[in-house]
């Protein structure tokens, strides 16, 4: 394996000021439905990139323990909150599950009136599809009864986690019932893979994308599901069927330098470093809990060195892909820019603290 418990330290550290130092150039013009602009890379800003982005901090603490990090999530919560939060759809709900685990951990009264209001909101206000799944509504369009792979990482996941935490057990089902849904119509029954999305206007996949990213946000969410709340001994059996169909199919398409290319069955479309972290994370996650075998472990580090080499000395995840939109042909994957963010810096972060407890032997 060839890795230090003290090389993966030195990046996670890395990787936390590269996150934080995160500011939108300018370079995407991106305006939100109501007019304002949309900002999907400043650490400053609440979306789901950041969302994601402060998951993998609140991870990253609790491994550590680091009181710095408690403070930077504690303060960063704290001041988006009072400045205001934004309209709820999927997306602005991705912070949400890292603040829940915050509660968790804390029992800070000062947080749980805004998850239980936001928690409320989510399951009657959020936009259904047909089967009672939510609608991929997002800040600047409206995808009328669309699934997304997304939507269960923004959304479902905090609902698990605030529904556990709190003992709101309507909200474990809620979310429980997102992933089975967004199963039946996302999971491609030939391959094991999942599609980017679906639609019940056209009853169709799209461009029948096997998107790397959207894959990864399953093999992570389910991985997480399983970590975050008590499913159904039923459902749990049926997703991890699910997930081993998904990571067979994985392992057969895993690249030489150890990553995954954006569109996973597609060898001319460009490895794509998020996805890649996302996977690592989930295969090494998978066998400390049990649930995956050797190969996956082994695939899981070679994800972790090819990410090791795309980390820069500014704590910046390279050849990561921009925010993907619906795309109605495979070239539109192809040509989606390479752009650092914040899910890109959490996943490396999920992926090197999920390693480390490999290398410093908490796991066989």
């Amino acid at each position: 394996m060839g890795l230090s418990a003290r090389q993966i330290r030195e990046k996670l550290d890395l990787l936390v000021v590269g996150m934080t130092g995160l500011r939108d150039d300018g370079r995407f013009h991106e305006p939100n439905l109501d007019g304002t602009a949309g900002d999907y890379i400043s650490f400053e800003s609440w979306e789901w990139p950041q969302g994601v982005g402060l998951y993998g901090l609140i991870r990253l603490w609790l491994f550590t323990g680091r009181d710095d990090l408690k403070a930077l999530i504690e303060n960063w919560y704290a001041a988006r909150i009072e400045a205001g939060l934004p309209k709820l759809n999927v997306n602005t709900t991705a912070p949400m599950l890292g603040l829940s685990v915050l509660w968790r951990e804390t029992r800070n009264p000062r947080w749980q009136p805004v998850l239980d209001a936001w928690a409320d909101r989510a399951v009657a206000e959020m936009g259904r599809t047909p089967e009672a799944a939510f609608a991929h509504h997002v800040s600047d369009k409206v995808n009328d009864d669309e699934l997304w792979d997304d939507t269960l990482y923004m959304v479902a996941l905090f609902l698990a986690s605030y529904g556990q935490a709190s003992g709101r057990t309507e909200l474990v089902d809620e979310a429980t019932r997102q992933f089975l849904v967004h199963t039946r119509y996302l999971a491609d029954k030939k391959t094991g893979l999942w599609f980017h999305g679906w639609t019940f206007q056209g009853h169709h996949n799209f461009a029948e994308a096997r998107w790397a990213r959207g894959n990864a946000w399953i093999t992570a969410g389910l991985l997480d599901l399983f970590d975050l709340a008590d499913i159904p001994a039923p459902v749990k059996d049926f997703l991890t069927g699910v997930l081993v169909a998904q990571v067979d199919a994985l392992l057969e398409l895993q690249t030489a330098s150890g990553a995954w290319r954006t569109l996973l069955d597609d060898p001319t479309s460009y490895e794509e470093i998020s996805a890649t972290a996302g996977f690592g994370y989930g295969l090494l996650k998978a066998y400390r809990l049990g649930l995956g075998t050797p190969e996956w472990r082994a695939a899981g580090f070679r994800a972790v060195e090819v990410l090791l080499a795309n980390i820069d000395d500014s704590g910046t995840v390279l050849n990561v892909s921009y925010g993907t939109r619906m795309g109605h042909d495979l070239q539109f994957y192809r040509d989606i820019p390479i752009q650092p963010t914040g899910y890109g810096q959490a996943l490396a972060i999920l992926c090197l603290s999920e390693a480390l407890q490999h290398v410093e032997g908490e796991v066989p």
